[in-house]
């Protein structure tokens, strides 16, 4: 933890805790129910309350944090509505991101998705799941571009956002890396022999792995969710 805050790369005092409460956060470093502290962070930090204050109404915006009156301030936890729901809409934008991809897929965009696979595998060997969730992302933001749909991306990052945690709890089991991979391959598989729904089948199966996930993470500890 840094104890102080330098800004000589023009980021703001704000940006930097709110930085390092948010990688904390997605990372699993700091759990849901975890309680963080104004003062502290601050102290650590070496900075007045104010920009700890308005990062924390940074994180809460974006429902990683639950700031109440009077009550200690904690990591926010897991809503199975709001998961479902985030699932929902992104696998309907994939889908047709998919279909759109594989109708359109020229070689120059078959060697970007064999590009992005060749940076993953080694990754996924290692067992960097931090790293593959990076490039996890920008597979899917490449199929976006592909489609010619870029600002599709936007809503799933959004949608996506709502379910990293629990994306990062199954990354951490080194096995699963492997498994999405494959995935990814036969997604790309199916855009690069322009089978559209050989492609979305991939990229439903894709998503619907964090199923299991979801249910051993609410029987094994329950206080991660919302009652």
């Amino acid at each position: 933890m840094p104890n102080a805050v330098r800004t000589r790369d023009r980021r703001t005092s704000v940006d930097v805790v709110f930085d390092h409460l948010h990688n904390s956060i997605v990372t699993l470093k700091l759990l849901p129910g975890d309680k963080i502290s104004e003062a502290e962070i601050a102290a650590q930090f070496g900075v007045s309350r104010q920009p700890v204050r308005d990062a924390f109404s940074r994180l809460e915006n974006l429902d990683l944090l639950l700031i109440q009156p009077q009550k200690a301030t904690e990591v926010k936890r897991f809503s199975l509505h709001e998961v479902t729901k985030s699932r929902f809409v992104r696998a309907s934008v994939e889908a047709e991101v998919l279909r759109r991809a594989a109708k359109q897929a020229s070689a120059d965009d078959a060697n970007l998705l064999d590009r992005s696979l060749a940076q993953q595998a080694p990754v996924a060997a290692d067992g960097n799941y931090e790293e593959f969730s990076k490039l996890d992302y920008e597979f899917h933001k490449i199929l976006c571009k592909i489609a010619k749909v870029e600002f599709a991306f936007e809503v799933i990052a959004f949608e996506k956002a709502n379910v990293d945690r629990l994306c990062m709890l199954s990354l951490s089991k080194e096995d699963r890396m492997t498994v999405l991979l494959d995935d990814h391959q036969a997604i790309a598989d199916g855009i690069k022999a322009g089978e559209a729904e050989a492609a979305v089948a991939a990229g439903m199966l894709h998503l619907s792995r964090l199923d299991a996930t979801i249910e051993t993470i609410f029987r094994e500890n329950p206080d991660y969710f919302e009652i």
